[in-house]
């Protein structure tokens, strides 16, 4: 059962895989989540994966845009992708790993800037995609129990100390109530645990990314925890540590989230 899981949102895994290369090296997760990898399959770079002991593979992409991947040195029995708000747009991933552990890694839409579905068919698609699949996780429930990890790059940033300033990111994209109240429905339908927050308390400041648009970003810290994992509860004592990998925001070429890594122990 011991193990360790990383996601990040690469923005563009063909831009960074450099970066990739080396967190790997330096941290040696046996699976690895990515999101946004904005590329086609035929132009993923399996290879430099290949090279590195990932041989399992789901890889999920599109040009340009969204695009997820999961990369594996553990065996996997099953894999599958799934598709919400009659789009294939390439978001979610599902893989079996072979200890029996099912993996759903997404890329929740991040809903454009004005926090009114009336007005933003970007945050209507956003909260129709979480409806979507808050209504699967509660089926699913009822019927099959078994353990299951979910992680990626959700676009909502849920408690107070997930943002640099709860009262000023209130009506902000990523932090309104209607957001954090679906994400919510989410993690309760599908029986899910924050592993984050296991180790580091609901009342201290907890980021993953931060915007390109910062002059300062290490400075100002104005950042969001946007990337998470969750766990069923039966793999909830198996938890042993994390890490936050914020050096990584300060790399060359670096995009402006930072892998969440968790490992498990047996």
């Amino acid at each position: 059962m011991a193990f360790s899981i990383a996601t990040w949102n690469i923005n563009s895994v063909r831009l960074r895989i450099g970066n990739v290369e080396r967190f790997i090296g330096e941290n040696q997760p046996d699976v690895l989540c990515l999101q946004e990898t904005k590329t086609p399959d035929e132009f993923f770079p399996q290879e430099a994966f290949e090279r590195l002991g990932y041989s399992h593979r789901l890889i999920h992409g599109m040009k340009g845009y969204n695009g997820v991947a999961i990369l594996s040195r553990l065996p996997v029995a099953e894999i599958g992708t799934r598709s919400w708000c009659e789009r294939e747009d390439c978001r979610h991933g599902v893989v079996r790993l072979a200890n029996g552990i099912e993996l759903h890694n997404l890329y929740i839409p991040a809903g454009g800037d004005i926090p009114d579905p009336a007005l933003n068919p970007k945050f209507a698609h956003k909260l129709q995609f979480l409806d979507e699949l808050t209504l699967s996780f509660a089926a699913r429930e009822m019927t099959a129990a078994k353990p299951m990890i979910l992680v990626g790059d959700l676009n909502i940033a849920p408690l107070e100390h997930d943002v640099w300033s709860h009262k000023q990111l209130l009506d902000v994209v990523s932090h309104t109530p209607v957001e954090v109240e679906k994400l919510e429905a989410l993690r309760r339908a599908g029986g899910f645990y924050d592993a984050i927050r296991h180790f580091v308390p609901a009342d201290q400041k907890l980021y993953s990314w931060w915007s390109y648009r910062a002059r300062d970003w290490d400075l100002s810290d104005r950042g969001r925890r946007l990337d998470h994992i969750w766990v069923t509860p039966d793999l909830v004592p198996a938890l042993e540590s994390f890490a936050v990998h914020r050096d990584l925001r300060g790399w060359e070429k670096a995009s402006d989230h930072v892998p969440v890594l968790l490992r498990l122990k047996d």
